[in-house]
């Protein structure tokens, strides 16, 4: 089932290649080629996120200049990338387990819809909703303890440099080696609880935030087209539009009008759920001291917290950098997985372009 314009042979359209359906592709070249792909993707906006924890786990509001300056006087380069062996580790089977959800549902729930009558825009929508929805809880049982444990070496050292004055007093501060050690010791003071810390609460960021993303990001994606159509044609009867001799985008115009989507639906989905993230790291990664004994917070706890920081304010700390982020990170990926999708078509079924 494809929720793409179609192609017609009148060259009266443009011709916006089909989409990629799950049973289209070669499993093993899929998944091999994406995990090597989105490795690369992850190594290169990685301190982008380790800006956006710290800045979370900050007692007050720091610049984004002023954290980068500060993290690369005292710790260098190296401070940039705490937690990346961890945070790859876990990448190439959450990601596996991501596509694949993500392209199940994504054909299965996009067939159901459009037989049920929806019209092609709010079928491709929907699909991309519960794809985003079913992805995002699929890949957080391997990223919750994959994020809790990256996300303590985030933070590793942010004492000791010169926004110390900054640092939140619950930030956990137990020293580690590297991510097995971290794992080990977490895994000793709170049990299997410790790495799955968080849980609920980055279902309900994650989950929401993907559906949103997803739904934001096709419907973009079509009125884009429908703009560019409109400013170069006509519509007829049946709101098609006419192009005349016929349109065919080229590669980079492809690329272009996907990476535009991303962006736009990266903005959406960040403010939407900004404050969710924000109480998931600080989950993650802050305690509270009662009687001598470092133990978690809870979410009221953590809530009442940034109330008594700043209010609202406190909740989308960090935003500038998560924006950028989820906009380069989803403006990499989706030209990515679009790109790799191609790559891993079944030769016995050609796509055509």
């Amino acid at each position: 089932m494809s929720l793409s314009a179609a192609e017609d042979d009148s060259g009266s359209e443009i011709h916006i290649p089909a989409d990629i359906d799950w049973h289209m592709l070669d499993k093993s070249k899929f998944f091999f080629l994406g995990a090597a792909l989105f490795s690369g993707v992850s190594a290169a906006l990685y301190p982008v996120v380790v800006l956006k924890t710290r800045q979370q786990v900050s007692s007050t509001q720091v610049s984004c200049f002023k954290m980068s300056f500060s993290i690369m006087r005292y710790e260098g380069l190296r401070g940039f990338y705490r937690g990346f062996g961890t945070s790859l580790m876990g990448t190439i089977p959450a990601r596996a387990l991501y596509m694949g959800a993500l392209e199940v549902t994504k054909s299965s729930v996009g067939t159901a819809t459009v037989s049920l009558g929806f019209s092609d825009t709010t079928a491709t929508a929907l699909a991309n909703a519960a794809a985003g929805l079913s992805s995002a809880m699929a890949a957080q049982l391997v990223w919750t303890p994959i994020d809790v444990v990256s996300q303590r070496l985030m933070v590793q050292g942010y004492n000791g440099s010169n926004s110390s004055k900054n640092v939140n007093p619950n930030v956990n501060f137990c020293r580690y080696r590297n991510g097995l050690d971290a794992f080990r010791k977490i895994l000793y003071a709170d049990g299997p609880k410790g790495l799955y810390r968080g849980f609920g609460i980055s279902i309900l960021t994650y989950a929401p935030s993907n559906a949103v993303w997803w739904a934001s990001y096709s419907v973009a994606h079509k009125l884009i087209w429908s703009g560019i159509g409109c400013s170069m044609g006509k519509k007829d009867e049946s709101g098609r539009i006419l192009m005349g001799s016929g349109f065919r985008p080229d590669s980079k115009a492809l690329v272009a009008v996907q990476g535009l989507s991303a962006a736009m639906a990266s903005g959406i989905s960040a403010l939407i759920t900004m404050p969710l993230d924000t109480i998931k790291t600080r989950l993650q990664v802050l305690d509270r001291e009662e009687n001598g004994v470092r133990k978690p917070l809870n979410v009221l706890q953590t809530v009442r917290n940034l109330v008594q920081e700043g209010g609202l304010a406190a909740c989308y700390r960090g935003l500038g950098p998560r924006w950028a982020s989820m906009a380069l990170s989803a403006t990499t990926m989706i030209t990515t997985y679009e790109f790799l999708k191609r790559l891993s078509t079944k030769s016995q079924e050609p796509l055509t372009p």
